[in-house]
């Protein structure tokens, strides 16, 4: 999803702190109910799950040299996106978290598993300086 197509937008930063995680989801609930999205669309707690495995991940991996985590919650044309983004370098191979199987353990591989399972996209964005990244996750509607 590129800028231009974005109908909505809303970006919160947090303490990576366990409980960013509940802040996180309850911001998206929010969001996506004011954007016009009913939180009973099969899309959003495949959605809800993903988004809580990346704050998580921010959370307990990153914050010992990221402070703080930022969420970004988008939407456009029949997709959901959101990021989740801290200042740790570490670049994770999201697809390589899958083993030949299709099944793979811990967050990542169940990012990918549902992701995937509902034909939507993941990818790293590193930040200019390198310093930190975005893992990006976009869902169709």
């Amino acid at each position: 999803m590129q800028p231009h197509d974005l109908l909505h937008r809303h970006v919160l930063t947090l303490p990576a702190e366990p409980n960013a995680v509940r802040l996180a989801r309850e911001t998206a609930e929010q969001a996506w109910t004011e954007w016009g999205i009913s939180l009973r669309h099969p899309t959003i707690g495949p959605a809800l799950l993903i988004l809580s495995e990346l704050v998580t991940n921010s959370v307990r991996h990153a914050a010992a040299v990221s402070p703080q985590v930022t969420i970004v919650y988008a939407t456009g044309p029949g997709r959901l996106a959101f990021a989740v983004h801290d200042r740790h370098p570490y670049r994770p191979a999201l697809y390589a978290s899958l083993t030949g199987s299709g099944t793979g353990t811990g967050g990542l591989a169940t990012v990918m598993e549902l992701t995937l399972g509902l034909d939507g996209t993941a990818d790293v964005r590193m930040d200019a300086d390198a310093g930190g990244k975005s893992i990006w996750v976009t869902l169709p509607l």
